[in-house]
């Protein structure tokens, strides 16, 4: 199993670093197909079958889809077809029954790894070559290079063929110092999945899995620490896989900039999920009109791009409730007359504290199994008396009291990364700066906070993975 947070992973990056310096540039590109063809095998060889037929349709109806739009239609559906098959009718179907008792077809297929990704991808690839921006390419292997291009097909960031695929063919040379980044990168990506998500996770699940046993402290705790658990568990994923494109010499698409230091919803989608949000502009929000229109219809397209989004999460209505809820709130702020005043100064602070309440509030509906629990869920917090959030620990699924103060110190070290990296405080050059013993004095402390913190058993994949 060559799964990101595996150990065999590790072992897996660190050999195709060493093979793509032995190959000549124009070599790596098959290196890489490759390498992502083996890794998507070792997790679902089901899967792969499904992205070489939609790779292989795609890319024929591509190199037509510039002169007749017949071919272009053809290779948007069967782009889609796949999600919509595999991804919305099963999960559509299976609600229908549960609601209604309506007996439906609902064929056992699981979905295929990263669908709602490559989709995505090979939607961009074919819209940029109809576009013009490509040229269609006569390589289907160069292709499916692009989709299945291992460092993104489970959870992003979006790529761009055009950005992408160049990349790999760059004379790059092996650079100490890029490696070195990139390790140190990969290593806080792993410490926010495990020092941070993982024990997260423990106390969010029990949470929502029974919101009437717990009081409304301890539910107000868990949706406020679900927040940190899938931005450390995403994000964590990002600086991975980032880590790893740095060390081969190229420059992957950024998907997080401080998201929680945002002072509107807005704002926030400027800096969370970055690359989602660019494909949104680019391929739903600025065909339906962009905002070079009235204000009504501004708001119109701003809502049908999130809830594009919603239903991309998933087909359940939780999801799409969230997107609406996320595109109603942008459009709301652009009528409000303080929206610039509460983005500078101390005012800033306040936008910065309501911003994640919206975010967390919306989360919750986001996180519920169904629109059910997640009305029990608020219901508690209004109705469910107590405040045991910081006395009874072990209710929320930790087992000592260390737990408890790792859990806060690692989001007290997520905080504090993230003030100053947009405070730009060089953390980094400074050590590597720093006196040789002084330097390894604080690898290895990290290495120890590491080991020492890390909830190394029971922890999962990646959130976004399933998406």
């Amino acid at each position: 199993m060559l799964a990101v947070s595996s150990p065999g992973f590790v072992v897996f990056a660190g050999l195709l670093v060493g093979l793509w310096y032995r190959l000549q540039p124009k070599k790596r590109w098959g290196l890489m197909l490759a390498a992502s063809a083996l890794f998507y095998l070792s997790l679902d060889w089901q899967g792969y079958v499904i992205l070489l037929l939609c790779s292989l349709l795609v890319w024929q109806c591509a190199l037509r889809a510039r002169e007749k739009t017949g071919w272009f239609a053809g290779g948007l559906l069967f782009a889609f077809v796949p999600l919509l098959v595999l991804k919305y009718y099963i999960e559509g179907a299976g609600g229908l029954q549960a609601i209604f008792g309506l007996r439906l077809w609902q064929p056992a297929i699981l979905q295929p790894l990263g669908l709602g990704y490559f989709t995505l991808q090979l939607v961009s690839y074919l819209v940029d070559v109809r576009r013009g921006k490509l040229p269609a390419q006569k390589s289907f292997a160069r292709v499916l290079c692009f989709a299945s291009f291992f460092l993104s097909i489970t959870q992003g960031p979006f790529n761009r063929y055009g950005e992408l695929m160049p990349q790999m063919e760059a004379p790059t040379r092996w650079s100490g110092e890029r490696a070195w980044q990139g390790v140190m990168r990969c290593f806080w990506g792993y410490f926010k999945k495990v020092v941070v998500a993982d024990r997260a996770a423990v106390v969010v699940a029990a949470a929502f899995g029974n919101p009437a046993a717990f009081d409304r402290t301890q539910l107000l705790f868990a949706a406020l620490l679900y927040p940190f658990q899938l931005y450390a568990d995403f994000s964590g994923y990002t600086d991975i896989v980032l880590g790893v494109g740095q060390m081969l010499g190229l420059s992957l698409p950024e998907n997080f900039r401080q998201p929680f230091l945002s002072a509107t919803v807005k704002e926030f989608w400027s800096r969370w999920h970055m690359s989602l949000s660019r494909w949104l502009k680019d391929y739903v929000y600025i065909p339906l009109g962009g905002s070079r229109c009235s204000a009504a219809r501004r708001d119109a397209n701003l809502v049908l791009t999130f809830l594009v989004s919603g239903i991309w999460h998933g087909a359940g209505f939780t999801y799409m409730l969230w997107g609406f809820l996320h595109g109603l709130f942008q459009a709301l702020e652009d009528h409000l007359p303080w929206r610039r005043a509460i983005t500078k100064g101390r005012a800033r602070l306040v936008g910065i504290a309501g911003t994640f309440c919206i975010f967390a509030f919306a989360l919750v509906i986001f996180r519920a199994d169904s629109l059910t629990n997640a009305a029990r869920y608020f219901y508690g917090i209004v109705h469910n008396g107590g405040h045991d959030v910081l006395s009874n620990y072990w209710e929320l699924g930790l087992t000592t009291r260390q737990e408890q103060i790792f859990l806060f110190a690692g989001v007290l070290i997520l905080i504090a990364s993230d003030l100053l990296q947009e405070f730009r405080v060089p953390v980094l050059k400074k050590i590597g700066a720093a006196p040789r013993p002084v330097r390894w004095a604080v690898y290895e402390v990290a290495i120890f906070a590491f080991l020492l913190m890390g909830y190394f058993l029971g922890g999962g994949g990646f959130l976004y993975a399933r998406y």
